[in-house]
């Protein structure tokens, strides 16, 4: 499978978290640390239509504007270092510091050009989130929930959590019991072995810049 054949199916499954965290910039006289990783999600189901109903940019599909609002309001909310190392799996310690630190910067880049596509393609979407009791001490959660789309059938959604001095981070989506960073995993895996930790770092930087030319210049 192409490494980045997944995507457009990722960037719609991943919708509610990016939803998620641009809910809770909106809320930023609550402390972060007080906020369970439950009550997270589910403050977004209203939030996120008002979002798309309210800013005429995304309406219009302006990805430049949708990027913007990622890099601005989701991207403080995600533990991308973390990500990245569950998405290269023991191939992380064939890269070296340099390689690893550009390894996390491409994979930023393409986890937030994700969730734009996800913001820009929303269609309505009911995002039903499962209560969840955080034991005393906990500091890893699973959120589950389930998005209901018109016309089509509904996809079970887990979110896994850790919690941090700044509040509670994404660091993995498992859609359909199928885990994204694993799903990675597999497609990197491959181009490590056809071209080495440096061919993958090429091949993400490649698409990454593909997807900059793409975005409309005004």
């Amino acid at each position: 499978m192409s490494l980045f054949r997944h995507f457009k199916t990722a960037a719609l499954a991943v919708l509610p978290v990016f939803a998620l965290l641009v809910s809770f910039a909106g809320h930023a006289s609550v402390q972060a640390q007080d906020i369970g990783p439950d009550q997270l999600v589910r403050m977004t189901v209203d939030r996120i239509v008002e979002i798309v109903k309210s800013d005429k940019a995304i309406q219009a599909g302006d990805i430049k504007r949708i990027l913007d609002v990622a890099e601005t309001h989701a991207a403080p909310h995600f533990n991308f270092v973390r990500m990245t190392r569950l998405a290269m799996g023991a191939n992380w310690k064939q890269a070296n510091p340099a390689q690893q630190e550009e390894l996390v910067r491409q994979f930023r880049t393409l986890l937030l050009r994700t969730y734009a596509v996800a913001l820009k393609e929303y269609r309505n979407q009911i995002i039903d989130v499962r209560p969840l009791k955080v034991p005393a001490g906990s500091t890893d959660v699973q959120v589950k929930t389930l998005v209901n789309q018109p016309g089509a059938q509904a996809i079970p959604i887990d979110y896994d959590m850790e919690r941090t001095p700044q509040g509670w981070k994404v660091y993995d989506v498992t859609v359909g019991g199928v885990s994204l960073v694993v799903n990675f995993r597999s497609s990197f895996d491959g181009e490590i072995r056809k071209s080495g930790v440096d061919g993958l770092v090429k091949s993400m930087a490649e698409r990454n810049r593909s997807a900059s030319a793409e975005v409309p210049k005004k």
